[in-house]
């Protein structure tokens, strides 16, 4: 008599299912930035996205749809010299909490829908002054408005991306706007940074933020959130010489590239692991680093230099800043010059997973990159040999049990 299969899931099936799952998440990593700086015509929202830390939160929401509009439109809120916090303000009622592609836009079972905007979920809207309706107008159009049914102060234009539930870019007409949106914000703290670096043995950086002409935009991300990685003046002594080699606008990049955007406590830091943006990040220009920890201990990682986080220097929310043991380097202004992992067995000299840890590897040690590489592609190229590893672990778990 033939053995009877077992209904029941091997482990290893089980362990299989488990890989698919974690292979093919629902929703995919999104980046507004990068996405935006394919269209120089949107060039000053993606901007506007950045300095007002409205893009950080993008990015960390699952579902969302921007509406984008153009520099000429951006010039008309400009020309209003609104302070950057009502600009954030005006800019929130451009991102909806909800996901609306172009099929959707058109099929609104009511011809006309009313959604949540940033501007409501942050609180500072009154009542319900942080939604935005949008309308579905004869002849094809749709409009959007921010006070009454109907009312239409913008229309759509086309589609920039949309990643079905994930993230819609849409570009519109004209900016959202209301006299709400347009209130006066709170006036900036008292926090100077570069005295409380200068206080906290950080002057040798302070005093580079401040020759640099990064301290501007330093200060203006104080208030909404900033994290700030600070070499001590000894690691700045010693890093000088290499410093010395730099431009004017390189150097403004290296040290606004020791600055994150956003609030990052210690514990928030460990939970953080991954690519972070910072201060000197737009568009193409990534100025990344990776975050790492390994228990208690936390580290940054570029392509050319693994820093350390040694204690944090001044806690005092929107603010903190860390003491670093190294100078952190991009690779977009130097080379790689940590020595790159021995290739594994069987692994062809010339395989494109490693020819981005080779490049630079035996140039002179901190030299100042020539010309930069466009490697926006790198975080797919990494998701993608993700999945063929998943993939190859699947199918090896799968085959024995299908041959049962």
């Amino acid at each position: 008599m033939k053995p009877t299969k077992s209904p029941v899931p091997s482990a290893a099936a089980a362990s299989a299912l488990l890989l698919l799952l974690l292979a093919f998440p629902g929703a995919e990593a999104h980046n507004i930035t990068r996405i935006l700086a394919k269209h120089p015509e949107l060039a000053t929202f993606n901007h506007y996205l950045t300095l007002t830390h409205l893009a950080s939160e993008i990015n960390r929401r699952l579902t969302i749809t921007v509406l984008a509009v153009d520099n000429a439109a951006m010039s008309e809120l400009l020309a209003k010299h609104l302070s950057i916090g009502t600009i954030k303000n005006v800019l929130s009622l451009h991102v909806l909490v909800d996901y609306f592609g172009t099929k959707k836009l058109h099929q609104l079972s009511q011809r006309s829908t009313s959604t949540s905007t940033l501007f409501q979920a942050s609180g500072a809207a009154p009542g319900t002054a942080g939604f935005v309706n949008i309308t579905d107008l004869k002849g094809g159009k749709v409009g959007f408005g921010v006070t009454e049914v109907e009312n239409v102060e913008a229309t759509f234009i086309k589609s920039i991306v949309e990643r079905p539930y994930n993230i819609s870019v849409l570009q519109i007409s004209q900016v959202l706007t209301s006299p709400e949106a347009e209130a006066p914000t709170g006036a900036p703290s008292d926090l100077n940074l570069t005295e409380i670096l200068t206080k906290q043995g950080c002057k040798a950086f302070s005093d580079l933020i401040t020759s640099s002409g990064a301290a501007a935009t330093y200060q203006e991300n104080v208030d909404s959130g900033l994290t700030v990685f600070c070499p001590p003046d000894s690691v700045v002594n010693g890093f000088m010489p290499k410093y010395k080699n730099l431009t004017k606008a390189q150097k403004t990049s290296l040290i606004l590239y020791h600055g994150v955007p956003i609030f990052m406590s210690l514990q928030g830091l460990k939970s953080s692991n991954g690519l972070m943006n910072t201060l000197a990040t737009n568009g193409a220009s990534k100025y990344d680093f990776t975050v790492q920890n390994d228990g208690d201990d936390v580290t940054l990682k570029t392509k050319v230099v693994t820093a350390k986080v040694t204690g944090t220097v001044v806690e005092r929310d929107p603010l903190i800043v860390f003491k670093v043991d190294k100078f952190l380097q991009p690779k977009e202004l130097f080379k790689a010059t940590e020595a790159a992992p021995a290739p594994k067995a069987g692994k062809s000299k010339n395989s494109n997973d490693d020819s981005d840890d080779d490049d630079g590897a035996d140039s002179p040690d901190g030299e100042p990159l020539e010309d930069t590489a466009d490697d926006s592609g790198f975080a797919a190229e990494l998701v993608a040999g993700g999945r063929l590893v998943a993939g190859s672990l699947l199918l090896s778990l799968f085959l024995p049990v299908a041959m049962l």
